[in-house]
């Protein structure tokens, strides 16, 4: 692929977004990843449990964008966590510590007003293909 050509990337046997948007596009070897909710991809429930639970299933939905996309975890570069109570930064950065383990990408962390569907949690990202 040039580094002008671009593509959307839609995880197989995984739902398509309800809005206008791609879970991710590739564009020249960087996979720029829309911001995951805890929903999972192939039945579309809502994780409302606890926020270690949220921030698991937006994690798993990232691992899934990141292989589809040819990428994996130890490639994200950047990652944006919003919160919407970060009181519970805690435990949201003890679930996030385990899933990078040693790989450290760069990451902001920008507390919000409640997120859509009252979810406490949502990342995207950006990795290298």
């Amino acid at each position: 692929m040039s580094a002008t050509q671009l593509h959307a990337v839609f995880p197989p046997d995984s739902r398509r977004p309800a809005g206008h948007y791609a879970p991710a596009i590739v564009h020249a070897g960087l996979v720029y990843i829309s911001g995951q909710l805890p929903i999972d991809p192939i039945t579309g429930a809502h994780c409302t449990g606890s926020i270690e639970e949220q921030t698991d299933q937006v994690l798993r939905n990232l691992d899934r964008i990141l292989l589809a996309a040819g990428s994996s975890r130890d490639r994200v570069l950047q990652t944006t966590v919003y919160t919407s109570n970060v009181e519970l930064w805690s435990q949201i950065n003890a679930v996030y510590a385990q899933y990078f383990g040693d790989h450290r990408p760069a990451r902001a962390v920008v507390p919000t007003p409640p997120l859509h569907y009252g979810f406490l949690i949502e990342i995207a990202a950006i990795a290298a293909q």
